[in-house]
């Protein structure tokens, strides 16, 4: 099992930038694609961005693509979603979550075995 911890959220005006970062714990890791997801009130938990163990491959939803970027230390365990050009709707708290052993990415909650607490991002107009 992994044990994942997000950090680095908060409030963010719009057009401004935060990095999120999921510490992990337990050995799978290096084995793990990992994903970002959100959730706003009252909404489903959406697929955000996701990296894949093998080659670092990444795929991002569309309503992020070319502002946020997700990356993998895997030295440290730890994997980041650089969020840049903020807008009020990226508000939501932000989930990272590890699929043990997929070695492509996917964007169902179902296929991911692990999850963190989640990690509150509010962006401002």
């Amino acid at each position: 099992q992994v044990q994942l911890v997000e950090s680095g959220g908060g409030l963010a005006q719009a057009g401004g930038s935060l990095r999120l970062s999921c510490a992990a714990s337990g050995r799978p890791f290096s084995t793990s694609s990992m994903g970002w997801f959100r959730q706003a009130p009252w909404k489903e938990r959406d697929f955000v961005a996701g990296i894949s163990w093998i080659r670092g491959n990444t795929d991002y939803a569309d309503s992020v693509k070319g502002r946020f970027t997700i990356s993998r230390d895997d030295a440290k365990n730890t994997v980041y979603l650089q969020m840049n050009s903020l807008k009020p709707e990226d508000t939501a708290i932000y989930y990272c979550a590890a699929a043990r052993l997929r070695p492509g990415i996917s964007v169902s909650v179902a296929d991911y075995n692990d999850w963190g607490q989640g990690t509150q991002v509010t962006v401002s107009s």
